[in-house]
């Protein structure tokens, strides 16, 4: 077992460095597809930790002419099987509601009804610009086909800017991407989602990543610290948000069930 994480390590690092060194060059030609599938897969595994994630988020909400609102939420993955929990745990209106994705399915619960729901991708969590990639692994690689636009400025800082389409076959929000890569870090700085015609429907910038050593993987796990999120539709929309106690020890094996999430909400 130990050699096949040395292994894995190894044949990461050898990506990562390889990424670094294009990401490093200037005056070259543009990248290759090869090494744009590179760039996203380093993107991918370093968010990615082979055991499980928690972590509490704190999500607020604005919009023009109305009073802003804020929830708490407590998220669980297991990104061994791509699973995801979302529960509630404030305000107490909101308390006990969450969504559980299973075998690439979004479902809702609401305790009010005692009732499970699927839901789309483009599902607004709790009524937000949020959705549910905000929360989950990174799977920029294999939802997506990478084309390469140019070297640019964001601010200060130099990125790479790619703009991705959807593979066929595959559900996802948004079927267009644009993504600012930053040339030292590799981390994203920007994103940009479109409808399939490239209209504009949102802009997010991820100003702090934090990093965190993982047992299971052996390796560090990246994570955004703060998301703002920019409705591109509804002028004037907005959420922020700012995640705080991460943690990747092993979490219970029932958790990711729906009744699991049912008996939080009962309690």
């Amino acid at each position: 077992m130990q050699s096949q994480f040395q292994s894995f390590a190894a044949r990461g690092l050898m990506l990562a460095l390889s990424v670094v060194a294009l990401l490093s060059t200037a005056g070259r030609a543009a990248p290759t597809d090869a090494e744009l599938q590179g760039m996203l897969k380093v993107i991918d595994e370093r968010q990615q930790n082979q055991g499980d994630y928690r972590s509490v988020a704190y999500l607020e909400q604005k919009e023009r002419g109305k009073a802003d609102t804020a929830f708490v939420i407590t998220f669980f993955r297991r990104d061994a099987d791509d699973k995801l929990m979302l529960l509630f745990t404030q305000p107490k209106t909101e308390a006990g509601k969450g969504y559980l994705r299973l075998d690439k399915n979004l479902f809702f619960y609401d305790p009010t009804v005692g009732k499970w729901e699927r839901r789309t991708e483009r599902e607004r969590i709790g009524g937000t610009s949020s959705n549910r990639q905000d929360f989950d692994e990174s799977r920029l690689a294999v939802e997506y086909t990478p084309s390469y636009v140019a070297e640019e400025k964001l601010g200060k800082l130099e990125v790479h800017h790619l703009s991705l389409k959807a593979k066929d076959g595959v559900d996802v929000a948004f079927p267009m991407v644009d993504i600012f890569i930053d040339k030292t870090t590799g981390n994203i700085l920007k994103r940009q989602d479109m409808a399939l015609s490239g209209k504009l429907l949102r802009t997010t910038y991820y100003p702090k990543w934090s990093k965190l050593y993982s047992e299971s993987k052996k390796a560090d796990v990246y994570f955004p610290g703060e998301i703002r999120i920019f409705d591109e539709v509804e002028k004037g929309t907005s959420s922020t948000i700012v995640f705080s106690e991460t943690d990747l020890r092993p979490l219970d094996p029932n958790l990711f069930t729906k009744a699991w999430l049912e008996s939080k909400s009962r309690g």
